[in-house]
């Protein structure tokens, strides 16, 4: 081996070392944050109050902040290593993105509309429009660029609602919006929740039409399913569903302050802390450097169901608490 040829060995070696440092540098989840203190100190920044509304929207934007700020910015469209090289995190960002998404269409339909009849903001529409945007695009408009305009433009509504002088953008911190948007997270927790669960493998009874004598479908099924999830699918799934969870862990802290009177009047702010505090299990350290695949009662662990297992019962808690906002 001559010199030349060492010397492009130690380079390549070199560049080997680096990416895979990046790659473990970026691999870490970032850490969750208080939204109260955070909203207070933005609000500070530009001279704003905190009004209703305020806070969820702080929170949304910072979920946003995040998915583009954090170590290594945003990786599920990269196209370089180590980006394209990761899975983990790419999944971490698809679970909290779902999440802002869903919040971003409650906020355009619901959240800030008086009634059915009432107009959309403007500003939300255009939220919603470019954080539904696939977020593996690179080519222009790249995911990153139409997630910074959605940030600009949360920016603007949350200035305008602390605007006394201002009345188009409002948020309406009522039980029925509220509830609207708990249903839409019902359905999100309970398909993460199913994809988990399949990580052993479960054959269960098809139930998709019960309840109705003459419902139909499009196509036939077998009267029985089984559910598995591809064995290079389930850290995919599992970090998916930590991402969501960190997501909405703030969303709904945000949403105890800014309908504090709506969920006191309904008796209903501790079953909130207690959806809360399931989410916030969801978050605690992964010790294991890979994530196991165990048989249930088996000898290795299973992090899949222990993840199913929180989130099952914050959707749960969450069905309770609907229940409760549907209540007079």
């Amino acid at each position: 081996m001559n010199i030349s040829t060492k010397s492009i060995s130690v380079v390549i070696g070199i560049i080997i070392l680096i990416i895979a440092l990046l790659g473990f540098w970026w691999g870490f989840e970032p850490s969750t944050y208080d939204v109260d203190e955070l909203a207070a100190k933005h609000a500070e920044q530009h001279s704003e109050r905190v009004v209703t509304g305020y806070t969820t929207s702080t929170a949304l934007i910072t979920v946003l902040e995040t998915l583009l700020n954090k170590p290594g910015g945003y990786l599920s469209n990269d196209v370089m290593p180590p980006g394209v090289l990761m899975d983990n995190i790419p999944s971490w960002e698809f679970g909290a993105l779902e999440m802002s998404r869903d919040l971003a269409l409650a906020m355009r339909k619901d959240l800030s509309r008086s009634q059915s009849q009432s107009l959309e903001n403007p500003q939300l529409i255009k939220v919603q429009t470019s954080v539904s945007i696939d977020h593996q695009r690179w080519l222009l408009p790249s995911s990153e660029g139409e997630y910074e305009k959605a940030i600009e433009e949360l920016k603007a509504y949350r200035s305008e609602l602390s605007n006394i002088s201002q009345n188009n953008s409002q948020f309406y911190a009522r039980a029925d919006n509220l509830r609207d948007y708990l249903k839409q997270v019902e359905k999100r927790l309970g398909s993460l929740s199913q994809q988990l669960s399949a990580s052993v493998g479960t054959e269960s009874l098809n139930t998709d039409l019960a309840g109705d004598s003459a419902a139909t479908q499009s196509t036939p099924q077998s009267g029985n399913v089984i559910n598995k999830t591809s064995w290079f699918k389930l850290d995919n799934n599992f970090y998916q569903a930590r991402g969501a969870s960190w997501a909405l862990l703030h969303f709904l802290k945000a949403i105890e302050t800014d309908f504090e009177d709506v969920l006191q009047k309904k008796n209903a702010t501790v079953s909130l802390q207690q959806i809360i505090r399931e989410l916030e299990a969801t978050q605690d350290s992964v010790y294991s450097p890979v994530i196991l695949n165990g048989d249930g009662f088996g000898f290795l662990a299973n992090h899949s169901l222990v993840m199913a297992n929180y989130i099952s019962r914050a959707n749960a808690a969450l069905i309770e608490l609907s229940e409760l906002l549907n209540q007079g």
